[in-house]
């Protein structure tokens, strides 16, 4: 079983110990020596004891010059065991290091010196093999994500063309299209008023089907264009109090109201920030649909309530507005929300499928979310969150 190398230190400690060995026999032989002589010369009777003293401070004097030089030779031994073992490798490490630092990723640091130095050495280029994968992982992640800004910028560009063409379309439903069909109905009524007496009862239907075609399309029209426009007013939010909003809301269906024999109320209602108008197109599509979809057999009752959560970014208000009407099947909740998107026959209840893909349009421009709970059995709760005043 071979034994491991032996480090810089222990070579080092090593070599000092024989040479400081060697230096204290030297030693020892020199004082030894120098002590015999002093002996046989202070033994002569001719020697004085003024002249002994002389001549033990004199070989005391050798002693010190050659303890001197030992120690003068052993800090040399040292110095040199230290500088060839550690200073020197360290040295070519650090200047490979600097190599490597100054943007030469690829340089590798080589192994050098023994032992613990050679380890570092080792631990030094693997942390700069880690460092090379990690800058080139970062690399790779900065170059996806100007790949994704590119897609972007380009994406951002395609919406840009979008919304100039649906602005071009808004123009062109509002006025090129809107036109003809205004005239279709005046004239087919104009038809029916001048010649009534002339023409029978299936023309008098076909009649009334050009006339509610038109209207229904005007409809349509008008629809579309809110929803085309939601968010595109730039005007900033504001305090809003949905209070005052339903007021007036609730003014314009009045008649509607009275007719179905509807109960509307509702809790004390909250101020939000937002648009007062794309606010009020909400309340009237969610209290419409309450009225539209109520049930055969009782007449219809709509409450609305609010309540304060926290959101992700700020105080959010929770409204939601709760109906004994037909009711929604919950397999269909999300479907509600599409556009053109229709759960009943247009004979049974009438509209365009825009109004429910409105609301939904309307609250996530103010950043909240819209959803529905409902059951197979009567009753619908509509709920959305609007950001607080």
């Amino acid at each position: 079983m071979s034994r491991p190398p032996r480090s810089p230190l222990d070579r080092v400690r090593r070599r000092l110990g024989a040479a400081a060995a060697v230096l204290v026999a030297l030693v020892v032989v020199a004082v030894v020596a120098t002590v015999g002589s002093l002996r046989l010369l202070t033994a002569n009777a001719d020697v004085d004891a003024l002249e002994a003293v002389r001549l033990w401070n004199e070989a005391l004097l050798v002693v010190v010059a050659v303890l001197a030089i030992a120690m003068a030779v052993l800090g040399l031994l040292v110095w040199r065991l230290l500088r060839q073992e550690i200073s020197v490798p360290l040295a070519r490490l650090a200047h490979e290091v600097r190599a490597a630092s100054t943007g030469d990723h690829g340089h590798e640091i080589p192994a050098v010196g023994s032992g613990e130095v050679a380890s570092l050495a080792q631990d030094v280029e693997q942390m700069r093999r880690e460092l090379v994968a990690q800058v080139e992982d970062a690399r790779a992640a900065h170059q996806e994500v100007e790949e994704a800004h590119d897609r972007l910028r380009r994406q951002a560009a395609e919406l840009e063309r979008s919304n100039r063409d649906l602005e071009q379309f808004a123009y062109v439903a509002s006025h090129d299209l809107q036109e003809p069909l205004r005239k279709v109905a005046s004239f087919t009524q104009l038809l029916q008023k001048r010649y009534g007496n002339q023409l029978d009862d299936r023309a008098d239907q076909y009649i009334a089907f050009a006339v509610d075609g038109a209207h229904r399309m005007q409809r349509l029209i008008q629809d579309l264009l809110s929803f085309s426009r939601v968010g595109r007013s730039g005007r900033p939010p504001e305090p809003v109090p949905l209070e005052d909003v339903l007021a007036g809301v609730l003014h314009d269906l009045e008649e509607r109201a009275t007719d179905r024999g509807a109960t509307i109320t509702h809790d004390p209602l909250p101020v939000v920030s937002g648009d007062r108008g794309l606010l009020a197109m909400l309340l009237t599509n969610v209290v419409g649909n309450a009225l539209k979809f109520a049930h055969p057999d009782r007449p219809p009752q709509v409450h609305l309530t609010a309540v304060r959560t926290e959101g992700p970014a700020g105080d959010l208000w929770e409204v939601s507005c709760t109906d004994n009407g037909i009711g929604i099947d919950p397999q269909y909740a999300e479907r509600v929300f599409v556009i053109f998107q229709r759960l009943h026959p247009k004979e049974v209840y009438t509209g365009t499928g825009i109004g429910l893909a409105l609301v939904k349009r309307v609250v996530e421009h103010h950043g909240g979310r819209v959803w529905v709970e409902s059951s197979t059995g009567p009753g619908t709760t509509v709920r959305w969150t609007l950001p607080a005043a």
